[in-house]
């Protein structure tokens, strides 16, 4: 036996109880970091291959670091709705100031004053896809397309209109219209506001006039009305004018239905239809009223998150704008991953390349906004391990003091 090899031994044993107490020291200050993944020091033995029945070589131990990245945390509510959590499968994809995509579980997002970016606690991207145009696309394999999650862009929105209704009771008591329907001679005039490209409000004016019953081409049959709707400066936009034929019961039929929609451009504004399909004329009080879609310019309050990664904006006037969309990432072993300053991770050959997708799709988690996933440290086993690799070490340095005491024994034979 070679005594040598016994001090080699003691160190090596020594050494890897220090790698050990490392990893315990990492795992417990990284106790209340968010999305953190403990790491563990795994041992196996190193013999020699020159031992023979009669001469023992003592051998050392490998240690390696297995980083439980699969090993979920649980997950905790909290009061901001940009900190997410993913249960389930995935990750995160993150950019580094050098443009690297990265992987992470850390979800604790906030808006980076600077640049509008969202950003976690080791402030890295959150990326995902732009959805202002269009559904995202992405590449199963890669991350290309992605862009940094930014709301400074959207802070007002104004959103013209396309469509509007006017429905209600034409009174069948109204007198019939002496002449050509105008701005000058109606039986009822009504208004409906709408919004041009830039938000303004256009007001516009639909003037009504009961027509009288003729057998004379053009035929007029009995219970018709006409409509004609006007731009704020008098310009007509309907022509000709719409034709409200209502049947014996004072309802327009399915037949009629289409000369009493009318489409035009709003003034500044977008295509626009018009349908007063839904109109009545009934015995009683005149009572017509009208709608339209269309927003003015609403600043941006918030930012909200829905369970398949779609980003909305949130705007003052309560609409909701789709703006990003969160995709998830995994590998094939996520165990096998690098880990990097930060709380992420880079892929490498033994996790395979990485997997596209969104939440609640195939093997991919779920999303969920206003919750954290916490570490998966386990303090208290952490401090066993502790107590653990601190008498295992003493142990190993006996053996080393035990061998270097023979060592001095057959020194001192010569003397």
């Amino acid at each position: 036996m070679s005594l040598i090899s016994v001090l080699r031994t003691g160190v090596s044993g020594m050494n890897a109880q220090s790698n050990r107490i490392s990893t315990v020291a990492e795992n417990v200050q990284n106790s209340s970091t968010t999305g953190y993944k403990r790491n563990s020091a795994e041992f196996s033995s190193l013999l020699l291959d020159n031992n023979t029945d009669n001469a023992y070589n003592s051998g050392a131990v490998e240690t390696t670091i297995r980083r439980a990245i699969s090993e979920r945390g649980s997950i905790n509510s909290t009061t901001s709705k940009t900190d997410l959590a993913i249960q389930g499968n995935g990750f995160f994809i993150v950019q580094d100031e050098n443009k690297a995509s990265l992987l992470t579980r850390a979800g604790n997002f906030v808006v980076d004053g600077q640049t509008g970016n969202l950003v976690n606690s080791g402030g890295f991207t959150l990326m995902g896809f732009d959805v202002l145009n269009g559904e995202a696309s992405p590449t199963v394999n890669g991350t290309d397309g992605m862009v940094p999650v930014n709301m400074a862009g959207l802070s007002m929105r104004a959103t013209p209109s396309t469509t509007g209704t006017i429905a209600g009771n034409l009174s069948a008591d109204t007198a019939d219209l002496t002449g050509t329907l105008s701005p000058t001679n109606f039986s009822k005039k009504t208004s409906i506001v709408t919004f041009d490209k830039l938000g303004n409000s256009v007001t516009l004016d639909v003037y009504l006039g009961k027509v009288p019953a003729s057998t004379v081409a053009p035929v007029v049959p009995e219970n018709t009305w006409s409509a004609s709707v006007y731009a704020p400066d008098g310009t007509a936009l309907t022509s000709p004018a719409l034709t409200l034929a209502f049947d014996a019961n004072g309802k327009i039929p399915s037949t009629a239905a289409a000369g009493a929609r009318a489409s035009f451009t709003i003034p500044g504004g977008e295509a626009f239809t018009l349908d007063m399909s839904g109109a009545t004329q009934l015995a009683g009080s005149y009572d017509i009223k009208g709608s339209a879609n269309g927003k003015a310019p609403s600043s941006v309050t918030g930012t909200e998150f829905s369970a398949d990664g779609t980003v909305y904006a949130t705007y003052a006037d309560g609409t909701r704008l789709a703006a990003f969309k969160v995709p998830l990432a995994d590998v094939k072993s996520p165990d096998n991953l690098d880990p990097r300053a930060g709380n992420v991770f880079r892929t490498n050959i033994e996790s395979g390349d990485i997997q596209i997708g969104f939440s609640g799709s195939g093997s991919f988690g779920t999303l969920k906004s206003s919750a954290l996933e916490a570490s998966n440290v386990d303090v208290s086993s952490e401090l066993t391990t502790m107590i653990e690799s601190q008498t295992v070490y003493t142990a190993n340095s006996k053996v080393f003091m035990t061998g270097n005491e023979l060592l001095e024994t057959l020194m001192n034979l010569k003397r």
